[in-house]
C-alpha cells in the first residue's frame, strides 16, 4: 500500500493511494481533522504526520474488500417443516 500526499490548499492534503484517491486532511486551528475516501471524518489528531499514520493503519480501501452479496429477506428466511405430516 503506497500512500502520497499532495498540499491541495494551505489547509489541506489530500492523499492518493496506489494512484486512488484516498482521504484528506484539513488543518483547523491546532487540529488536524482525516477524512477518508468518501469524506467521512476519521477523527482530529494534533499533528498532520499523525492524521498521515492515521490513514495509513486504517488499511485498504472498503473497495479492495472482497465483494459478499446481500441476500434478499426471502432468503434469510428459516423454512418451517412441511405441515400436515
Amino acid at each position: 500500500m503506497n500512500i502520497t500526499w499532495k498540499q491541495a490548499d494551505h489547509d489541506v492534503y489530500v492523499a492518493t493511494r496506489d494512484g486512488e484517491y484516498a482521504g484528506f486532511v484539513a488543518v483547523d486551528g491546532a487540529s488536524h481533522v482525516l477524512h477518508d475516501r468518501h469524506s467521512r471524518r476519521l477523527g482530529s489528531y494534533p499533528s498532520l504526520s499523525a492524521a498521515r499514520s492515521a490513514l495509513e493503519s486504517f488499511g485498504a480501501p472498503a473497495s479492495a474488500a472482497p465483494h459478499r452479496p446481500r441476500r434478499s429477506a426471502h432468503n434469510r428466511r428459516r423454512t418451517s417443516p412441511a405441515r400436515g405430516r
